[in-house]
C-alpha cells in the first residue's frame, strides 16, 4: 500500500551499505517520498541509496544521528511534508509496521506517534537493555524532562507538520530521542505510543560505550544534563 505523497520517510544512515537498499525497497512499498541522509559514511552507502531513485542528502563529516534527522526534517518540511517518519537504516525496524505508527496521526489523535518495544512485548531485546538501560532511561526522562512513556529511547517515530515546526533537533548524537520528547512536552504536543517490533542484529549500546557513532547510556545522560543546564 502507498500512503499519501505528503508523507516523507527520513532514513539517517552511517556505514550501512549492505543493508540500505533492502531498507529503502521495503519502505518504498509503503511511502513514496524517501529521504536518506548519508551522515559522513566511509563506505558506498551514498551510491547504493542513489541507485534506488530516492533523495539522498550528504553530510561531509559524521555528525551523528540527531543531526542527520534534523537535516531530513528540514528537507521534508521545506518540501511540504505533512508527516515525517523516522526509520533506521540498519534493518531493525519493520516497514510493514509504518501504517500502524501513522494511524493516530492520520486520525488527528496526536502530533507525534512513537513506536514502543514494551507494548504487546513484540521485541526480544538483550536483557541488559530491558532490565537496566531502559528503566534508567525512563526514570531519567521523567525526572529531568517530565516525560513519562514506556519507550522514551525509541527511534521509530512519526511527526506531524506542527511537531516538525516546533522541534528543532540540537543534540547531534543519541540524546536527540529525549530532546524530541522534552520539546514536545514544553510545546504541549500530544504523543501516542504504538506497538513496534525491533530486530536486534547486534548489540549496539551499553552503559559506558556504544558501537560506531552511538554513545553509551552514561554519555547520553551527561548530554541530557548539559542540555537541561543550558536552557
Amino acid at each position: 500500500m502507498n500512503i499519501d505523497t505528503k508523507i516523507f520517510c527520513i532514513i539517517p544512515s552511517y556505514n550501512e551499505q549492505d543493508r540500505i537498499k533492502k531498507t529503502i525497497l521495503d519502505v518504498k512499498k509503503i511511502i513514496k517520498n524517501i529521504v536518506v541522509i548519508d551522515d559522513g559514511s566511509s563506505d558506498k552507502i551514498y551510491e547504493r541509496a542513489k541507485e534506488t531513485g530516492v533523495t539522498v542528502l550528504r553530510h561531509v563529516i559524521n555528525r551523528g544521528q540527531g543531526a542527520a534527522l534534523q537535516t531530513g526534517n528540514k528537507f521534508a518540511y521545506d518540501n511540504g511534508a505533512e508527516i515525517a517518519v523516522h526509520f533506521d537504516a540498519d534493518g531493525q525496524f519493520l516497514a510493514n509496521e509504518i501504517p500502524r505508527l501513522l494511524k493516530p496521526l492520520l486520525r488527528n489523535e496526536c502530533d507525534i506517534s512513537l513506536g514502543s518495544r514494551f507494548i504487546e512485548g513484540a521485541s526480544k531485546m538483550p536483557w541488559t537493555k530491558k532490565y537496566i538501560l531502559f528503566p534508567i532511561a525512563r526514570l531519567v526522562n521523567y525526572v529531568l524532562l517530565g516525560v513519562k512513556l514506556t519507550d522514551p529511547q525509541s527511534g521509530f517515530r512519526a511527526l506531524n507538520r506542527k511537531a516538525m515546526e516546533n522541534i528543532v533537533i540540537e543534540q547531534d548524537g543519541s540524546a536527540h530521542c529525549s530532546e524530541i520528547l522534552y520539546k514536545a512536552n514544553i510545546n504541549k504536543l500530544k504523543i501516542k505510543e504504538a506497538p513496534m517490533t525491533v530486530i536486534y542484529n547486534e548489540y549496539g549500546q551499553s552503559l559506558f560505550k556504544g558501537k560506531g557513532r552511538k554513545k553509551g547510556g552514561i554519555q547520553i545522560i551527561k548530554d541530557l544534563l548539559l542540555a537541561k543546564i543550558m536552557q
